[in-house]
């Protein structure tokens, strides 16, 4: 009796130790799950951006752009990552081989460190930390120094110098582009990214912080373009100076990943002008739900959800196409000409602008 009341326990614990394994490996799934989709969502994001910049330079340009891969073109990109998968990875002969391994990685996982923090809808962000936009500057100012260690990594004086242009770039924008931020965060007592756009939606389409805030949008949007390395501020990577810059010796996938990390970086910029100034997920428009007539709760947060995340990408798409066509237009800059608009020009203008908010807020105590 005593032997089968052992084995019947024996039993029960071992039941209950599996079911406690399967709620861990649901609960890590369930954790993976979200950030697997927004995974998924920048990589189609990004495929997206590269079939409008091809189509629209070809406009521009008054050329056919792709259309032989895919109607209209749209299976380029897949194309072109595949054939830099397939490729031979090369190392130069004398350079750091760690270094050069590593820099392309940093850049990367920084810039995908920052879509954490950014909100799609009111309920739909990963992390919604009270100081997130601030979090975004500080891991934004890692991807430079990945560019380089891939400078100095390849033993070679253009990519040497195309690193050291990408580092005194990112120093010279980053300030203006700080005190823009920090004009915002006054504006909305918060640095939640949720909050300021809550903020912004209080007094609808006139309360967004492009017109609370216009010459910061305008710092911003010349700040952002040159975080992002985009003509007119392509100097780290000028063919007609230095071949590829800290690109020269890189090919295969470990190019491919400097190729995505300018399109990340391009898009995160994007969804933070939308957060930031254009009101994020609220359009600010009146307008009547048909699930509200029929008092169907459930289907009504699956549309807030979905106009949310079409809202947000609605205005994101609008900066970016304001951007590829800032690039096929606009001639580049010189590296001292860059230098003075950044220390000379944005630098005191976004002083004074923070200034001036400061005064304002204080004002309306």
């Amino acid at each position: 009796m005593i032997i089968k009341t052992n084995t019947t326990e024996i039993q029960d614990i071992h039941f209950f130790s599996k079911l406690e394994f399967f709620k861990e490996f649901y609960g890590i799934l369930w954790l993976l799950v979200p950030i697997l989709t927004l995974v998924l969502g920048i990589t189609i994001g990004v495929l997206v951006i590269v079939w409008l910049e091809r189509e629209i330079s070809a406009g521009i340009q008054q050329r056919i752009g792709p259309e032989y891969a895919g109607p209209l073109g749209i299976l380029q990109a897949i194309t072109d990552g595949t054939k830099l998968l397939l490729k031979e990875n090369l190392f130069p002969s004398r350079g750091d081989t760690r270094l050069f391994s590593i820099g392309p990685s940093i850049a990367v996982i920084s810039i995908l460190l920052s879509y954490s923090i950014i909100p799609f809808c009111y309920d739909l962000v990963l992390a919604d930390l009270n100081i997130g936009v601030f979090l975004w500057i500080a891991i934004s100012s890692i991807s430079p120094i990945g560019l380089l260690m891939s400078g100095y990594g390849s033993n070679n004086k253009y990519s040497f110098l195309g690193g050291l242009r990408a580092a005194a770039q990112s120093i010279s924008y980053e300030i203006p582009l700080t005190l823009c931020v920090l004009s915002i965060s006054l504006l909305s007592n918060s640095s939640s990214t949720v909050d300021i756009v809550e903020a912004q939606a209080k007094y609808g389409f006139w309360g967004w912080n492009l017109w609370r805030q216009p010459i910061g949008f305008i710092l911003f949007i010349i700040s952002s373009l040159a975080e992002c390395e985009r003509l007119p501020f392509d100097l780290p990577e000028a063919e007609e100076e230095l071949v590829a810059g800290y690109q020269t010796e890189y090919s295969g996938i470990k190019f491919g990943l400097f190729y995505v990390a300018s399109y990340l970086n391009l898009l995160v910029s994007s969804l933070f002008v939308t957060v930031l100034y254009l009101g994020g997920w609220n359009i600010s428009i009146p307008y009547i739900l048909v699930y509200e007539l029929f008092e169907i709760n459930q289907v009504g947060e699956v549309f807030v959800t979905t106009m949310g995340i079409f809202i947000t990408l609605a205005k994101t798409y609008l900066f970016l196409f304001i951007s590829i066509i800032t690039r096929w237009t606009l001639p580049r800059l010189r590296m001292d000409q860059l230098l003075n608009l950044g220390w000379k020009f944005l630098l005191p203008i976004s002083l004074g602008n923070l200034l001036l908010t400061t005064s304002f807020q204080l004002l309306s105590l």
